[in-house]
């Protein structure tokens, strides 16, 4: 059965991790398209105030506290959602938490709780919304990250988590083809962006952690969420930087471990000693509304790449796709980072 997607100003957008980083500025970015929203995360000092700031502006949203872990909390934001507007056209699971430090320093009760969220939250949205969009059709939009196809030392439990949403993404995606159903089912993949993350995160590390470069806006992952509510794609990497990332894996995965263990184990780490650990994001809520975190260098506006294969003609998609063997194998010679 063919998948037929609202336009945004026609659309109920449920999404989860909504009050910071890429969940807020999804949010804000489809509350300004006309979508109606129903808002998810554990805080609800910060999920109030972005309701009343989308409904002061025009807008129409409204909230439930969420615990994506929690089936029963999911059960309930999909209820609210039905109840509030009827149902939703659109489920973005986008919450999700990051651990920094060597595999042997990280408690595994931590490891447990990452994938309680990361995945198991992701499993849980998966399912509840595509047990209401089945019979009428929607798209369900799982945020991974080029970690679903790399892993980035000093945070392999979140590449982990992240490999198996990918995993589970495909198996949802074919099984619902399967039973022709009209749901849309993608994966985004963001590179690095400059969000909350790397402060949220449990961090075991010596020093703060930050993003390596590049690092990208979060609406850059925002625009590439609302297209794919309204375009079924298979799946969507955020920014050239890690589409670069990715080629090293396929064809050069030795060189890139060793960049891994040379180089970016010390870009992950600020100047600066880090927080105190019991301040994160795994073992409790963060409480106030932010876009970005502590990137210190140029953040990048705009991935050209992802735009050209969001919006390109077929053609232009495979011409980028050919080329991007000929661009990795100039930012490995050069050091120069791609768009």
């Amino acid at each position: 059965m063919a998948t037929k997607l609202k336009k945004l100003k026609d659309q109920v957008i449920v999404i989860t991790g909504a009050s910071s980083g890429i969940g807020l500025v999804t949010a804000r970015m489809a509350a300004a398209k006309g979508a109606k929203l129903v808002l998810a995360a554990r805080s609800e000092d910060a999920l109030r105030q972005l309701t009343e700031e989308i409904n002061q502006a025009g807008g129409t949203a409204t909230y439930v506290i969420t615990d994506v872990s929690k089936p029963e909390d999911v059960q309930r934001l999909a209820r609210e959602a039905i109840s509030k507007f009827g149902g939703f056209d659109t489920w973005i699971n986008n919450a999700g938490v990051s651990i920094y430090g060597k595999l042997e320093q990280v408690p595994v009760e931590d490891m447990r709780q990452l994938f309680e969220v990361n995945f198991w939250g992701l499993v849980n949205g998966s399912l509840e919304a595509a047990k209401h969009l089945k019979p009428k059709g929607g798209a369900i939009i799982n945020v991974g990250s080029i970690l679903s196809d790399i892993t980035a030392i000093l945070q392999s439990i979140y590449s982990a988590s992240k490999h198996a949403v990918k995993g589970f993404t495909d198996g949802l995606r074919m099984e619902l083809e399967m039973d022709g159903a009209p749901v849309s089912v993608t994966l985004i993949q963001p590179s690095a962006i400059d969000t909350p993350y790397p402060v949220h995160a449990k961090n075991y590390m010596e020093r703060e952690a930050k993003h390596a470069p590049p690092a990208y806006a979060p609406e850059t992952v925002a625009r590439a969420i609302l297209h794919c509510a309204v375009t079924s794609e298979r799946a969507v990497v955020v920014g050239g930087g890690g589409k670069a990332f990715i080629g090293m894996e396929h064809w050069t995965p030795t060189l890139l471990d060793k960049f891994m263990e040379k180089s970016f184990a010390q870009q992950e780490k600020a100047d600066y000693a880090p927080r105190p650990l019991h301040q994160n994001g795994l073992d409790k809520p963060v409480g106030a509304l932010e876009e970005r975190g502590n990137y210190p260098g140029s953040t990048r506006e705009t991935s050209y790449y992802t735009e050209a294969m969001t919006a390109g003609s077929p053609a232009l998609r495979t011409a980028l796709l050919v080329g991007a063997g000929v661009a990795l194998a100039a930012w490995l010679g050069t050091g120069k980072r791609e768009n």
